[in-house]
């Protein structure tokens, strides 16, 4: 598989678990599993030409190869691991959450939310990073200089809320009240090494 096709296959993968099953007359079960076959047979009825090669194979490496954990396999089905905006029942893990997990934002938001808490927008869950790398490296996809608020799990989690470990990075949550928000300074060391990378980039 040519770096381009994983690419193409990654992305319409996506919009199948993610997104839009519908799209491609797939099923998804409520916990957010698909037949690889399925999938397969939807593809290539699409567009025979262009995935006359598609093997389950290829699926299963898409989703092993994926440095953010992005998909699942399990025996003949896949799903997403995170991302969804369609209705999902969460089934994965809960346990060994860090004490503390990193939301990005833009500098004029954050106050707001400190004050009202994180909720889902146009996703099914408030997607939440491991580390502040992470969540700085989430953020600059959509601002120059994102704030990034702390999210204080351990709390959280005694208060009885959950959060799921979804990819490698990545966790979720309903919601977040902003009682146990607070903001990582622009100048902590972990950030600013962030930005030296991004530095380099330019």
């Amino acid at each position: 598989m040519r770096t381009g096709e994983r690419d193409s296959m990654a992305r319409r993968l996506a919009l199948v678990l993610r997104h839009a099953p519908e799209k491609f007359d797939l099923e998804m079960d409520i916990n957010g599993w698909i037949d690889v076959k399925d999938i397969i047979k939807q593809f290539k009825g699409s567009n025979e030409k262009r995935y006359h090669w598609l093997r389950p194979h290829h699926i299963r490496a898409i989703s092993e190869t994926d440095p953010k954990g992005r998909y699942e396999v399990r025996a003949n089905v896949i799903r997403a691991t995170y991302g969804h905006t369609v209705e999902i029942e969460l089934d994965l893990p809960t346990e060994n959450i860090p004490d503390a997990l990193y939301y990005p934002c833009s500098p004029d938001e954050c106050e707001n939310l400190i004050e009202v808490g994180i909720s889902p927008s146009g996703r099914s869950h408030v997607h939440l990073s491991a580390n502040i790398r992470s969540a700085a490296e989430a953020g600059h996809v959509h601002h120059a200089l994102p704030t990034l608020l702390e999210v204080d799990t351990a709390r959280f989690v005694a208060a009885g809320e959950t959060i799921w470990h979804a990819g490698i990075t990545v966790y979720l949550a309903d919601s977040v009240p902003g009682e146990y928000l607070s903001i990582v300074a622009n100048d902590h060391p972990e950030y600013e090494l962030a930005r030296v990378h991004w530095n380099e980039e330019e």
